[in-house]
C-alpha cells in the first residue's frame, strides 16, 4: 500500500489526491488478483472489476479519441452477436453468453483507459496482483492433484487435470502464462533476493502448467516465453543487461528441464503427459474432428450472413468451435465474423509497432505483448472469446498503446527550441 501512494514517473494526466490514487491503484491489483477465481458466478474477479469501474468513473477516468476504434469494432461485434441470437435466446445459456460478451467488451474500455493514466504505477500494481493471483490458482492446481488438501483433488481437478480455481484446466494453463512471463522476467533481470523469490514462484506456476495437462499451454509458455526474452535482449541497453538475461534464462531452462524430468518419472504423470504430448488426439483428426469442424464451418459461414447464433455450434457438429475467429462467423454472422479478427490483428500489428518504444514500463509491455500474441495463436485451435484475462490484456494493450504516445509527446514538448539565431 505504501507502493501505491508513492509510486510515480507515470505521467498522469489528471490531478488527484494521493488518498484517490492509492485506492485507484489498490483496485487495480485487486482485479489483477482477482482474475485467477473464476469457477464461480458471479465470480471475485466480475465482483472486483465492477466494483473499480464505478470507483474509477467516480474517482476520474477520461475516454481518449484514441480508443474510439476499439470502442466501434467492440460496439459492431456485439452488435453481430446479439443479431444472431436473436432467433435462438429462448435456449439455454444463450442470454447469459451474450451479456457475458457485452460485459467483456465493457472491462476492455475500462482496461485501457485506466492503464493509459498512471501507466507505470497501475502496471506494476496489474502485475503484482496477477502473479498473486497466479499464484493462488497455481498451488490449489498443485494441491488438487497431488490431493494434499480433503476433497481437493475432486473440487480442483478435472478428468485427472488439474483446474485449481478455473472451470477448465485449458484455462488455467492459459490464464498461468502472463504471470509466469512476469515471474521469468524477475528471475532474469532482477537482484538475487528478487530473483530467487521469482524463481519459486515461476517453478510452482510452470508445475501447474504441466499439470493441466493442456498443450496449448505448454507451447504457449515455451513460445511467448523465448519470443519475449529474445525482445528483451534487443531492447537492452547495455552488454552487461543483456547477457544477465541470457546466463539466467539459460539457467532457468535448465532448472525447468530438470523439474520436467523428476515429474515425469512418476508413472501417473508420466503415462498422461505421453497421451496428452499426442498429436493424433481422436477428436482432433476425422472429417469431423477439431480441423474438419474447421473447414466445414468455414464453409456454412460463407453462406450464412447472420450466423447460427451462440452455442449452437455443436447442436451441428459433435463438439463446439474450438476456434474463435470461425466462432466469432457462427455467432455473430458476417459483422461479428470480420470485426473480431480485425480487432485481434490490429492489435498485433500495433503491438509489434510499439515494441521498440522507450518507454518507462518498456519491460512489463513485452510481457503482456508476449503473452496477447500467445493467445491470439491459441484462439486458431480453442475457444478464448470469453477468457476473461484475454479482453484485460486487450484492453491493456490499447492503453498501453494511448500512454506510449503521450509519453513521447511530452518528450517532445520537453526538448528545447531551436536557436534561430544557429538555423540563420
Amino acid at each position: 500500500m505504501a507502493y501505491a501512494a508513492t509510486a510515480g514517473n507515470s505521467l498522469p494526466s489528471m490531478t488527484a489526491a494521493p488518498g484517490v490514487l492509492a485506492l485507484q491503484r489498490a483496485l487495480v491489483w485487486l482485479v489483477g488478483a482477482s482474475g485467477a477465481i473464476v469457477f464461480i458466478e458471479p465470480s471475485p474477479y466480475e465482483l472486483a472489476t465492477l466494483t473499480a469501474i464505478v470507483l474509477f468513473f467516480a474517482t476520474g477516468l477520461r475516454l481518449r479519441l484514441v480508443f474510439i476504434p476499439l470502442l466501434l469494432l467492440l460496439f459492431l461485434l456485439n452488435v453481430g452477436y446479439s443479431i444472431g441470437a436473436i432467433a435462438v435466446m429462448d435456449r439455454p445459456g444463450v442470454p447469459n453468453w451474450i451479456a457475458t460478451s457485452w460485459y467483456m467488451a465493457v472491462t476492455v474500455i475500462f482496461f485501457a483507459m485506466v492503464v493509459s493514466e498512471d501507466t507505470e504505477a497501475r502496471l506494476d500494481m496489474l502485475r503484482r496482483g496477477l502473479i498473486l493471483g497466479g499464484m493462488i490458482a497455481a498451488i490449489a492446481g498443485v494441491a488438487g492433484y497431488f490431493n494434499l488438501v480433503p476433497g481437493g483433488y475432486d473440487l480442483l481437478t478435472l478428468y485427472g487435470r488439474a483446474r485449481g480455481t478455473f472451470k477448465d484446466p485449458n484455462v488455467l494453463g492459459a490464464f498461468l502464462v502472463l504471470p509466469a512471463l512476469f515471474a521469468l522476467q524477475s528471475v532474469v533481470s532482477d537482484h538475487l533476493g528478487k530473483s530467487l523469490r521469482s524463481t519459486v514462484a515461476l517453478g510452482i506456476m510452470t508445475l501447474a502448467i504441466l499439470l493441466a495437462f493442456s498443450r496449448a499451454a505448454w507451447g504457449g509458455l515455451v513460445i511467448t516465453a523465448a519470443f519475449m526474452l529474445v525482445l528483451m535482449v534487443l531492447t537492452s541497453q547495455s552488454y552487461a543487461q543483456r547477457s544477465r538475461i541470457i546466463v539466467m534464462a539459460l539457467v532457468a531452462v535448465v532448472i525447468v528441464v530438470a523439474l520436467v524430468g523428476v515429474l515425469l518419472s512418476f508413472e501417473s504423470i508420466g503415462e498422461m503427459f505421453k497421451q496428452r504430448a499426442s498429436l493424433g488426439q481422436s477428436y482432433d483428426s476425422g472429417r469431423f474432428g477439431r480441423f474438419g469442424r474447421h473447414i466445414l464451418g468455414a464453409e456454412m459461414a460463407l453462406d450464412l450472413p447472420f450466423g447460427i447464433g451462440p452455442l449452437q455450434f455443436n447442436r451441428y457438429f459433435p463438439e463446439d468451435t474450438h476456434n474463435s475467429y470461425l466462432n466469432a462467423f457462427m455467432s455473430g454472422g458476417w459483422i461479428s465474423g470480420i470485426c473480431y479478427p480485425t480487432l485481434v490483428f490490429v492489435t498485433v500489428i500495433m503491438g509489434f509497432r510499439h515494441i521498440f518504444v522507450r518507454v518507462p514500463w518498456q519491460r512489463a509491455y513485452l510481457a503482456v505483448f508476449a503473452a496477447f500474441l500467445g493467445t491470439v495463436g491459441e484462439s486458431f485451435i480453442i475457444d478464448t472469446d470469453h477468457w476473461r484475462h484475454f479482453w484485460m490484456m486487450l484492453g491493456a494493450m490499447w492503453g498501453l498503446f494511448a500512454a506510449a504516445h503521450r509519453y513521447r509527446a511530452a518528450g517532445d514538448q520537453a526538448l528545447p527550441a531551436p536557436d534561430p539565431r544557429v538555423a540563420a
